[in-house]
């Protein structure tokens, strides 16, 4: 099993009346960003990242999303290329750049490939379509976000794996020569892990195209159905699927206290307004969510579902308590917290986890804390769990052709010898 951390790297400012408030997606203005804050918040973020390999984590998880200070991480690329020369253990996993907002996919594949290279291959590379923000931010189409997505996915593992020069004469891309001199260390190429939020379409496109899917902080029982949904198209493919093809982020919080960790989980919902982060929405912005063309009714029906009673973006914010019930947060001592985990463990199974710590309104401190007895006690007991359900990441068995990773290495070490 793989145990990751993730934090949203919200913006954390009073003097701005942001922390706590019911903003509207896109209307708030940058006039109330300041950059002295801006450059403390960064370099709190990655000391954070840095001190998460210290205590153990297996891998660090990092987002993107653009014009809203819910989530400082607008270039989730330049965040990992600091953390690719300085880590030295923890897999980069980048979750992920927004390929439809992309170009130029070939400029994207060789800085990639740059990165896993520079980090020894520890680079997990991620795609998604973005949500209405960054379409409307960035002026693209949403009616034909999904085609550019796939086509630049496409490209970029031509362009890694396929010797040049080539041409490319696609729908939305076209170059009339394809030779990058970069290539991922990885062979034949980084893996490649897609996020989501219980969209059927991204889900059986995961399950067809061999990805593992990341399911984000959404509610057990829409999660647990998402994923039979992957094994289910998977097994129309003409595959088994397991463990090793499903992720889980959920919000986890380790505290020294019981006190201290409730009053650090409540924190999770006074910070700025994240549609992502229920409890947390403030006031939707419907025009974002009804752009045409980017989102199918049946998503739509489903992610309904995801967030809570309300629905993923209900205006009417779920208490901590309500939350703290069905394990959307959970937050206190290690003791009360593993018996926590362990049930998200055997109710959804899992090859990798993520815990989403740190956010809101959450001090450097809180993390800190947090981080140090996750490092203790929380993360080998979750290894000890996934070990005793059998739970194997893409690490330890190959996402598309179910072969043990390990077992696979040597086999082409020894082959490699005979050469």
């Amino acid at each position: 099993m793989l145990v990751g951390h993730f934090t949203e790297r919200p913006w954390q400012d009073p003097k701005t009346g942001l922390m706590g408030s019911n903003q509207v997606d896109l209307k708030t203005s940058n006039s109330l960003y300041d950059p002295e804050v801006g450059a403390q918040l960064y370099n709190r973020y990655l000391d954070e990242k840095v001190y998460g390999e210290e205590v153990g984590f297996d891998a660090l998880m990092m987002n993107e999303h653009h014009s809203t200070p819910f989530c400082m991480g607008g270039v989730v690329n330049t965040e990992a290329f600091i953390l690719t020369r300085i880590l030295k253990k923890a897999k980069i996993i980048l979750l992920g750049n927004v390929l439809p907002l992309w170009e130029d996919p070939l400029w994207l594949a060789e800085a990639l490939a740059m990165a896993d290279m520079i980090s020894g291959g520890r680079m997990v590379t991620g795609w998604v379509r973005g949500g209405g923000r960054e379409s409307v931010s960035h002026n693209a189409p949403p009616t034909i976000n999904r085609e550019r997505f796939e086509e630049a996915h496409q490209f970029i593992v031509k362009a890694w794996t396929t010797p040049g020069p080539w041409r490319w004469e696609g729908k939305h891309f076209q170059y009339r020569y394809v030779n990058p001199w970069a290539r991922p260390l990885q062979q034949p190429h980084p893996q490649i892990w897609i996020p989501s939020t219980v969209s059927v379409e991204t889900v059986k496109w995961c399950a067809r195209n061999h990805l593992p899917v990341v399911l984000l902080a959404t509610k057990l029982e829409p999660t647990k159905q998402s994923f039979q949904l992957y094994h289910d198209t998977a097994a129309e493919e003409g595959y088994t699927s397991g463990t090793q093809n499903i992720a889980y982020l959920f919000k986890v919080h380790a505290d020294e206290t019981e006190e201290l960790g409730e009053q650090a989980g409540r924190r999770y919902l006074s910070g700025v307004s994240n549609p992502f982060l229920e409890g947390n929405e403030g006031t939707v912005n419907q025009a974002l969510i009804q752009l045409p063309g980017h989102t199918s009714r049946t998503s739509q029906k489903l992610a309904a579902t995801a967030f809570g009673p309300a629905g993923r973006f209900g205006t009417n914010r779920r208490s901590y308590e309500d939350q703290a019930k069905d394990l959307t947060i959970i937050s206190g001592t290690p003791k009360t917290v593993i018996p926590k985990v362990r049930h998200v463990l055997e109710f959804l199974r899992p090859g990798s986890i993520f815990f989403w710590d740190g956010d809101g309104s959450m001090t450097h401190d809180d993390q800190m804390r947090s981080m140090r007895l996750m490092g203790q006690e929380i993360i080998p007991a979750a290894r000890e769990i996934g070990k005793e359900l059998g739970l194997k990441s893409s690490f330890d068995v190959n996402d598309g052709t179910g072969y043990d990773q390990a077992a696979w290495k040597a086999s082409q070490a020894r082959q490699a010898a005979k050469a």
